[in-house]
């Protein structure tokens, strides 16, 4: 047998999957090693494994926050940024929007560029928007660049000339130039030849900043694999849901940065319902994305590292990114997030996690502020049955958030409860109600270690009356990752090309020498799209591609309607043309894996009801009895058990059945109920019904009494 290996490191839990030929799935849960994020990959990994021969595994895929996390805190290599003359402060300058708080700030001061001001150089050349070269490039100008970047001791460059997406030729020169004594030198022609040299600047920027970071990090990463047997091909999850070769990962580190919450939209896409919004909750954050006909929704651009974008639309919040992305918004609001009272002494939950270290206060690892878990352990959603928590230290950190609000400890809780999912709802509103989208005829597909504790109150913000909670729920996006289809994009602007058709074949022949493959290979699939403008305008729409300029034009126009709810009709001009290639990965098994039943876990806390070992940061629970192969036909679980939980509509703490999806199976379950997972935990609150489908899938419908507008 051979097997595929899902990898997804995240602020707090690091998911392993390890899924085979015949449909066996095995996972693994450990906290993440922030210290070294290799050494939880490991522990899963080898968790997962047991016995099995590691010799076996034919493909690692791996999601990882390295890159998001490094232009977050800011960890990234110096750079220094070379483009054209007269152009050097338009990265310095910038673009910010007061947004928020910073609204009222008298005393406002912008976040500090990408690249510091004394770190731009010029270099006198000039090509148009046409490509026509206006003024050769002066060699002797990119020497002094080449001289006084190395006097700064830097040693990254990114090269990113204007109009350089119609004329790359000197951006080649400059950058032979530079890597004679620069080590890592990346232009915008091979990062994104795309038109806006703002957006292309800073995008070629952040692939300076984190490549060599990606290229150390999967390097060792390949290396440690090694080490305990594995030397199958290391695929990384790009942003946009596809899956290319580590190689390229570091090549092109900044399409790596939305790469984690890519692959639990793709598990959600698989859920069995054509419409459903993607909810994935976990320690330190929450997404949301719409899923509609089974594809989820794409942007082109994105911004990272801003305030009140959620979404990452909002120009001027973070640093702009010019890469195809899964479009989400996401939220920090997580198992981990820390209640607090700001000066006002209002309650607020979150941004700021626990984390994995000291983690909640729950855990027992030194961490005393209140948090997400905390508050859900003192409810009673949460239970320390099986894997101990401590409940007297999450009681204590709720009483001190209680006695200041003048409450009481579970009304402290409750409110920690409300605030979060009020906050969780604010994402969902981003990619649906915010965007034209009625939420009402879509299912909410809920997973993550916190996510089914909260999805069915996320839910009723909404009136949205179907839940669905897949298997293995818990490491959901470590399972979507073995299904992601090796891929990858190429764009090129150009505009109204005289002849498309040769623009789209260098593309994908550029693509496809991306993952050593042929165009003309069985399996192989290109999609072809077009941005479209009308003459005049400076934005475009992206539209799927047809020779005919005509039915070019009515996809335009409808595209237009539906965005910005106006009919306009006129003369339009093409501005990029990208491609998508879809190539079948040899390396992976044959078959794809899908989730079997586990053996029962027993009680089954989710990830967030545990207690670690000695060692805080081994193993942290698993399915399939501590990692080994979930097969059909495991032993059915005890009968349900009962405890106290607090739910308002019982007036408070009420005794409810604490079932697992085995005892759920042939009958509903109506509400209070508690559903626990080996990795995760579905609260089933009043008015709702707990069905188990054939895929294991845990579906909760909402009764139409309850339903709201």
């Amino acid at each position: 047998m051979d097997y595929t290996i899902g990898v997804d490191v995240g602020g707090t839990f690091t998911d392993v999957v390890l899924g085979g030929t015949c449909g066996a799935i095995a996972v693994a849960k450990c906290l993440s090693t922030h210290y070294d994020p290799i050494a939880g990959i490991v522990t899963g990994v080898t968790r997962a494994l047991g016995d099995r021969d590691p010799a076996q595994v034919r493909r690692v895929v791996h999601a990882t926050t390295l890159a998001t996390n490094a232009v977050l805190e800011r960890k990234g290599v110096r750079v220094a940024f070379v483009t054209t003359q007269g152009f050097r402060a338009a990265v310095p300058l910038g673009r910010y929007a007061r947004v928020e708080e910073d609204r009222y700030d008298l005393r406002f001061s912008p976040p500090p560029p990408p690249v510091a001001a004394g770190d731009c150089f010029e270099v006198v050349e000039r090509v148009s928007a046409r490509g026509a070269v206006l003024t050769p490039l002066d060699l002797d100008s990119v020497r002094r660049a080449a001289a006084a970047i190395t006097a700064r001791g830097i040693t990254s460059a990114a090269v990113c000339l204007l109009h350089a997406y119609a004329n790359p030729a000197h951006e080649r020169q400059v950058a032979e130039l530079l890597r004679e004594s620069i080590p890592d030198v990346v232009t915008s022609s091979e990062i994104w030849p795309e038109i806006r040299e703002y957006e292309r600047a800073t995008t070629t920027i952040m692939s300076a900043y984190i490549g060599p970071l990606m290229a150390s990090y999967l390097s060792q990463l390949r290396e440690r694999l090694a080490e305990i047997g594995i030397r199958a091909p290391v695929h990384v999850m790009e942003s946009s849901g596809g899956v290319i070769s580590a190689e390229l990962a570091a090549r092109r580190a900044v399409a790596t940065i939305e790469s984690g919450p890519a692959a639990g939209v793709l598990a959600a896409a698989g859920a069995g319902f054509p419409d459903v919004i993607s909810f994935d909750m976990g320690g330190t954050t929450a997404k949301a994305c719409v899923v509609r006909g089974g594809a989820p929704e794409i942007t082109n651009e994105f911004h990272v590292g801003g305030k009140g974008s959620f979404g990452g639309r909002r120009a001027g919040t973070g640093v702009p990114i010019k890469t195809p992305a899964i479009d989400l918004a996401e939220v920090g609001a997580g198992g981990g997030s820390v209640a607090w009272l700001d000066a006002a002494g209002a309650l607020r939950v979150g941004p700021h996690s626990a984390g994995s270290s000291p983690g909640p206060a729950c855990y027992g690892l030194g961490g005393s502020e209140p948090t997400v878990t905390d508050a859900n352990l003192v409810l009673g959603y949460l239970s320390s049955a099986s894997l101990p928590l401590t409940p007297d230290l999450a009681a204590k950190a709720l009483d001190r958030l209680a006695s200041p609000l003048g409450v009481s400890r579970e009304e402290a809780a409750y409110a920690v409860h409300e605030i979060v999912c009020a906050s969780m709802a604010s994402a969902v509103h981003v990619v649906t109600v915010q965007r034209g989208i009625d939420p009402r005829g879509f299912a909410l597909v809920a997973f993550g270690g916190a996510g089914p504790m909260h999805a069915a109150r996320v839910a009723e913000r909404f009136g949205i009356g179907t839940v669905v909670v897949p298997a293995h729920c818990g490491v959901a996006s470590a399972a979507g990752l073995l299904t992601g289809a090796l891929s990858t994009d190429r764009v090129l602007s150009r505009l109204d090309a005289p002849d498309p058709s040769a623009v789209f074949t260098a593309l994908t022949a550029d693509a496809a020498a991306d993952l050593g493959v042929s165009p003309s290979d069985p399996g192989v699939l290109v999609s072809r799209s077009v941005d479209v403008r009308f003459k005049g305008q400076s934005h475009d729409l992206t539209v799927e591609w047809t020779p005919s300029r005509e039915v070019l034009a009515s996809r335009f126009f409808a595209r237009y309607e539906e965005v910005y709810g106006i009919a306009q009709r006129g003369d339009i001009e093409l501005v990029s043309y990208r491609i998508r290639l879809t190539a079948p990965d040899v390396s992976a098994p044959v078959s794809r894996p899908s989730p079997s039943p586990s053996p029962s876990p027993g009680p089954g806390p989710g990830p967030e009801d545990t207690t670690p070992s000695s060692d805080p940061h081994q193993h942290f629970g698993a399915g399939a009895a501590g990692g080994g192969t979930a097969e059909p036909g495991a032993t059915r679980a005890a009968g349900p058990r009962g405890r106290r939980v607090y739910f308002p509509e019982a007036g408070g703490y009420a005794d409810v059945p604490v079932h697992t999806r085995d005892t759920i199976a042939g009958a509903p379950l109506h509400g209070p109920a508690i559903i626990e997972d080996a990795e995760s935990t579905i609260v089933v609150p009043p008015g709702w019904t707990a069905a188990l489908a054939e895929t294991r899938a845990v579906h909760l419908t909402r009764s139409t009494t309850c339903q709201t507008s």
